[in-house]
């Protein structure tokens, strides 16, 4: 149960990070979520992405609305920071925290209710985060209703859906995202650079992780079942993560990879399963998207991404100082600034 701890016991084999963490220290609570639930594959692949990483654990925020994804944070990085907000509304909390203190690293989980439901308007507004969508096409906290992601004349055990999908990843293209994924929670081998990735990049980092209900959305017929991605899953490209320390080498076999540089010197390493894919064109990686989801298949991998972005402090010129650090003379510098600020507004 998430209200017992688990034993503060490291066996001597475990091998301990460069800031000298082990996986273990990347853990949390005992999961209450279903044997077999795709949300806790996804906990597992944050926990060995930070691990592998080296960020040290309480360098992190980690923030949640309300759902079965969003009770995943107490599972993973115990010691970071964690605030469990209200049902759609994480975003707003996140972007408040992330002005205030721009010195963690945020996680923001959510789920495809909380997102592309109540939340879609804060969706919509996401920036400075990393933002984890555990989408399993339906509401398991209150028995198994169909979300606004799941795909039309998808089966679950109980009904069939008749509406048509929001597809996150569309949007979030449409709304000027510099960091779109898509993963699945059954293939750790991809999500885990994919996660790694996202952590380093500046700016809105968007990832949608197809997580199958097992107790609620798994029946053959559903489209966000184990069966049905792992049968039509189409994966773009294949992705390496080669942090700015590493030696950078690839196979460079014509049309076959290619490396896309971040801000802070990192590089995605990019196998093209696709020669004609391109994750760097935002309108043609779109229509790619729409043109694979109606021959029934389910795009994973890199979507597109920026290489060089600007966020939320660049273009508000913030503080670099986290708020809690300032002295008294930053925070009131008196009344003639107030003055010239006013002034700018005249």
């Amino acid at each position: 149960m998430t209200y017992i701890a688990k034993p503060k016991l490291h066996h001597p084999g475990l091998v301990p990070n460069k800031v000298g963490f082990t996986h273990r220290d990347y853990e949390g609570s005992i999961s209450t979520l279903c044997a077999g639930c795709g949300h806790d594959s996804i906990s597992a692949a944050l926990i060995q992405a930070c691990y592998e990483l080296d960020i040290e654990p309480y360098k992190v925020a980690k923030l949640s609305g309300i759902g079965c994804s969003s009770k995943t944070p107490d599972y993973f990085l115990g010691p970071a920071h964690g605030f469990n907000s209200v049902h759609g509304r994480m975003p707003s909390v996140l972007t408040g925290a992330n002005l205030a203190n721009r010195d963690l690293i945020y996680l923001g989980v959510s789920g495809d209710g909380d997102s592309a439901s109540i939340g879609l308007g804060q969706f919509a507004h996401c920036v400075n985060m990393v933002y984890i969508c555990e989408n399993n096409g339906v509401y398991g906290l209150t028995k198994g209703q169909f979300s606004a992601t799941a795909d039309k004349g998808s089966r679950s055990k109980t009904a069939v859906n008749s509406d048509s999908p929001i597809d996150l990843v569309s949007l979030a293209l449409v709304l000027g995202a510099t960091f779109v994924a898509r993963g699945f929670s059954g293939d750790k081998k991809q999500l885990v650079p994919l996660l790694k990735a996202a952590i380093s990049h500046k700016g809105s980092a968007i990832i949608d992780v197809v997580s199958p209900c097992v107790q609620f959305n798994n029946s053959p017929q559903s489209t966000k079942s184990y069966d049905f991605v792992r049968e039509h899953n189409e994966a773009v490209n294949r992705i390496d993560f080669i942090e700015p320390k590493a030696t950078i080498t690839a196979d460079y076999e014509a049309g076959t990879t290619q490396l896309v540089q971040q801000h802070d010197g990192s590089y995605l390493k990019l196998s093209k399963l696709h020669a004609d894919y391109n994750p760097t064109d935002r309108a043609s990686a779109l229509s790619y998207i729409q043109h694979h989801h109606a021959k029934g298949e389910v795009l994973t991998g890199l979507l597109f991404v920026e290489e060089q972005t600007d966020d939320l402090h660049d273009g508000l010129n913030t503080v670099a100082t986290p708020l809690n650090k300032l002295g008294e003379k930053d925070l009131c510098p008196g009344s003639a600034k107030l003055a010239d600020v006013n002034a700018e507004y005249r």
